[in-house]
């Protein structure tokens, strides 16, 4: 794909949107400069992913609760956390907001336990703009309100696997309708070499937000709603429908996970660099949703392409577009790719723009290697479409440009 000059109006709007971000974050990410040898991440390097990575400098849950309330009490009343519910074993759900806007956006992270860049990130935003005193910084918090779930999944995040801890007859135990049914589809007896039971829950959404757990729809299908049979994914809906309440809408959702380590864009500018973030919208299968209209009208897929495309436009003004942390593409979504219980899929039937973040890397395939780096892309990606919620930018993008954004394949050549 032959790589188009970047029109004078468009570069003007990149260099407006890396002075506003500038202004946010407090600081751009600097990439440092390309050594003889060619980096991980050049067309010529080569992917490395290591067996068993330390991953020891991400934050736990005790780590996540500690700075939560550091950050809500530094910002003297500004940032408010609230516990919204607890896992399986107990530990706590943190929900924090900031900003009092009528423009709402809900973010989520560690939904899978062993994807937590989006975690880091989201302390970031929540330390800047709890503190930051500028002008700008009090315009966007007068019309935006941000709640952010930093870590949905503790139970699996200390196990450094992707499911929760939850055991089928424990579920039933809750839900005693549901004896003699089959388990769900998405429920395993073990995981990422774990001997406990879980769930992906992020498979465990239904659009129906009053839904309760019926016998006679389990098993169910990938293609399926969801039977919120998990209090972590009960919680994301709670927070979701008091929001909602509370705010008349919920504006956007974004939910913050990891890919693999050794994809390289195909086409753009870095064609043949490894991918940093890929961006999506629902995957409600053929005809963009046209099966749930019907049921569901308030569907807006095309706002979902343009919060993506704010998200990514975003990042690229920021750090350039030849920069290893703006190696953005869009994500693998044919379309007959259809995952109905999906947190995003489940929230964008109910009339929001839902925006999927996937970095790349995982704990266990790359530890904390580029972990700065990774935040930051995510830190800045979420920072666009906070800008672009504020100053209307999400409204005026064309979604149809979100499909301009290359595609990406595996290295047949990682290690």
């Amino acid at each position: 794909m032959p790589v188009l000059p970047i029109p004078a109006v468009l570069r003007s709007r990149r260099a407006l949107a890396a002075a506003a971000l500038t202004a946010l974050t407090g600081s751009i990410l600097a990439v440092p400069p390309a050594s003889a040898a060619a980096p991980e991440g050049s067309a010529q390097g080569t992917c490395k992913i290591a067996d068993d990575p330390s991953w020891s400098g991400w934050s736990n849950h005790e780590q996540v609760g500690r700075q939560l309330a550091q950050i809500a009490q530094a910002s003297q009343g500004r940032v408010t956390v609230d516990v919204v519910g607890h896992s399986p074993q107990g530990r706590e759900l943190y929900a924090a907001r900031v900003g009092t806007g009528d423009r709402v956006l809900l973010v989520t992270s560690a939904i899978h336990g062993n994807e937590r860049t989006g975690t880091e990130a989201l302390l970031g935003i929540l330390r800047q703009l709890g503190a930051a005193g500028d002008a700008q910084t009090r315009q966007i918090l007068g019309e935006v309100t941000l709640v952010a779930m930093p870590m949905v999944n503790p139970d699996g995040g200390e196990l450094n696997r992707r499911m929760n801890v939850r055991s089928w007859a424990d579920t039933v135990t809750e839900f005693p309708q549901l004896a003699g049914a089959p388990r769900a589809w998405y429920h395993r007896l073990n995981g990422d070499g774990i001997d406990l039971p879980g769930f992906d829950l992020n498979r465990d959404f239904n659009p129906d937000l009053d839904y309760v757990p019926r016998a006679g729809d389990l098993p169910g299908r990938d293609t399926d709603a969801g039977f919120f049979l998990s209090p972590e994914s009960r919680a994301i809906r709670d927070v979701y429908v008091g929001l909602r309440a509370e705010k008349g809408a919920v504006d956007a959702y974004v939910d913050l996970h990891h890919m693999g380590p050794c994809d390289r864009l195909t086409g753009g500018e870095q064609d043949g660099k490894f991918i940093s973030v890929s961006l999506d919208y629902p995957p409600l299968g053929v005809q963009d949703g046209a099966k749930y209209r019907a049921q569901w009208p308030a569907l807006d897929q095309d706002k979902s392409r343009r919060f993506a495309l704010t998200v990514a436009n975003g990042i690229q003004a920021s750090y350039g577009s030849q920069s290893p942390a703006a190696a953005i593409g869009r994500y693998y979504h044919p379309d007959a790719r259809e995952y109905a219980g999906q947190g995003r899929s489940a929230l964008a039937l109910n009339g929001t723009g839902t925006v999927l973040f996937e970095v790349r890397g995982q704990q266990d395939d790359l530890g904390q290697k580029l972990h700065g780096m990774l935040v930051q892309s995510v830190r800045t990606g979420v920072e666009s479409l906070i800008l672009g919620l504020a100053d209307g930018t999400v409204d005026r993008v064309d979604g149809d440009d979100f499909f301009d954004l290359p595609d990406y394949g595996w290295d047949t050549a990682a290690d």
